[in-house]
């Protein structure tokens, strides 16, 4: 059995630990709530603009935008992987990229080129690991998230979807369902959807476009594309700061539950040593006696 003095140490060492902990969790919360926030914010711009381009791509269906065009083979394929720049945030970054790594060797298997662009250090860090061909990246978002400082890393991706580089884009994030839950998600970015831009849509609509209807549904694609990308960088910052609030609650509540075991090995190594202080005591008494 250790020593007192050792087990001291030790209860002194989880003590401090449990107080960063205890800290993290707290500022995890704040951050959570912010990022809540910011993310609700952001729905009623995504819903909106989302109904505006379903009633665009319906009203002048002569102009084809490469961003509606399916391609008939698909060749390359790019991915935008977002996850948290920071770690101690549960399994959140694993369960994402696991996604992803099997859509890879999906791909691959059919003989499919693959581009990435990590949003966030963890992913980008993994892609690298991986030996991943990164087309573009984006780390050290912070805790205030704005979309001129995503617009570098997606754009390249756009541009090369539009020069046929790439036939279709997809993303990858944590859906932010609640506090306790987040779901790694894998979806199609581009071509967009017409079934899902449809269903915004309620009947014939017509516009009178300035300067052209061109350069009006180039324009609104444009920023639709870039909202969807905000939308889901707002969800995985929400699902990350939401997992390491838990996180940090559960190592908290560890490390108390290590005192407490800690604590009764102390008072047991103590009672031990009291014990035999005694016994040499009442052994030397009766000796003398």
């Amino acid at each position: 059995m250790a020593g007192s003095k050792e087990i001291r140490t030790k209860i002194k060492s989880v003590e401090n630990t449990r107080k960063i902990t205890r800290a993290m969790e707290m500022v995890a919360a704040a951050k959570m709530r912010k990022s809540q926030q910011r993310m609700r914010a952001a729905r009623p711009y995504a819903e909106k603009i989302r109904k505006v381009a379903a009633h665009l791509s319906l009203a002048n269906s002569e102009y084809g935008h490469p961003y509606l065009v399916k391609r008939e083979a698909v060749k390359n394929v790019g991915i935008i992987v977002i996850t948290s720049d920071k770690g101690l945030c549960g399994g959140l970054n694993t369960n994402v990229l696991r996604l992803v790594l099997a859509q890879m060797k999906q791909f691959e298997a059919k003989g499919t080129g693959i581009r990435v662009t990590p949003i966030g250090n963890k992913g980008y860090s993994f892609m690298n690991r991986i030996g991943a061909q990164i087309k573009s990246h984006m780390i050290g978002l912070g805790d205030t998230l704005r979309v001129e400082s995503l617009i570098g890393a997606v754009k390249v991706m756009l541009d090369a979807y539009v020069a046929g580089e790439i036939d279709a884009i997809y993303i990858s994030y944590n859906h932010f369902v609640n506090t306790m839950k987040q779901e790694p998600v894998f979806e199609q970015l581009l071509p967009l959807s017409g079934e899902e831009l449809s269903q915004e849509s309620q009947g014939k609509w017509d516009y009178i476009y300035e300067p052209d209807a061109q350069a009006v549904i180039d324009e609104l694609l444009l920023r639709y594309v870039e909202s969807l990308v905000y939308t889901a960088v707002s969800e995985n910052q929400a699902s990350e700061q939401s997992a390491r609030m838990v996180a940090m609650k559960a190592a908290s509540e560890n490390a108390k539950a290590v005192i407490g075991e800690l604590k009764l090995i102390y008072n047991k190594a103590r009672q031990a040593a009291i014990t035999k202080e005694i016994s040499e005591i009442v052994s030397g008494a009766a000796a003398v006696s």
